[in-house]
C-alpha cells in the first residue's frame, strides 16, 4: 500500500451544510433557525442556566427554595467505632493507620470517629474529632481518647 492509495473511512467526510442559499436547497429562507426571537438572530450565544428571557428567575423569586451552601465547612473522613474491630486489643490508632488498613481513603481531611457499631476491647484512638456517643463507647470499652 502507497501513500497516494489511502483514502478516508466511508462516511467519515462530510460537506458543509450550506445555509442560506434559497428555498431548493432545503435550508433557505430561514437557514434551519425557525421564525424570529431571541435564537434566530446572529450573535445568539447559550443563555445561562436559568435565564428566563429577562424576566426575573424563579429561582431569585423564591429565595426560600434556593438553599445554602457553606463554603467555609469542615469536610471529615469519617469512621464508625464498629471498623476498628480489625485492630489488636490495647493498640494505638492513628489516622496513618487507619489510612493503611483502607478505613480512610486520605489524610487530606481530618479523621472523625462516629459510633455506629461495637467496641468489643479497649483501644487507644487518635483522631481529629469524636462524636459525644462514640467516646462514650470507646471509654466504656476501657478504651481511650486522644484529640489530636
Amino acid at each position: 500500500m502507497r501513500q497516494d492509495e489511502l483514502s478516508p473511512a466511508p462516511g467519515s467526510k462530510k460537506d458543509r451544510k450550506r445555509v442560506g442559499r434559497g428555498p431548493g436547497s432545503g435550508h433557505g429562507w430561514y437557514s434551519g433557525r425557525g421564525c424570529k426571537g431571541q435564537k434566530s438572530r446572529s450573535g445568539n450565544r447559550k443563555m445561562p442556566r436559568g435565564f428566563e428571557g429577562g424576566q426575573l428567575p424563579i429561582m431569585k423569586r423564591l429565595p426560600r427554595k434556593r438553599g445554602f451552601f457553606n463554603l467555609f465547612r469542615t469536610e471529615y473522613s469519617v469512621v464508625n467505632v464498629g471498623n476498628l474491630d480489625i485492630f489488636d486489643a490495647n493498640a494505638e490508632i492513628t489516622p496513618e493507620m487507619l489510612l493503611e488498613s483502607g478505613l480512610v481513603e486520605s489524610l487530606q481531611h481530618p479523621v472523625k470517629i462516629l459510633a455506629n457499631g461495637e467496641v468489643s476491647k479497649p483501644l487507644v484512638i487518635k483522631a481529629n474529632k469524636f462524636s459525644g456517643a462514640a467516646r462514650a463507647k470507646i471509654e466504656a470499652a476501657g478504651g481511650k481518647v486522644v484529640e489530636i
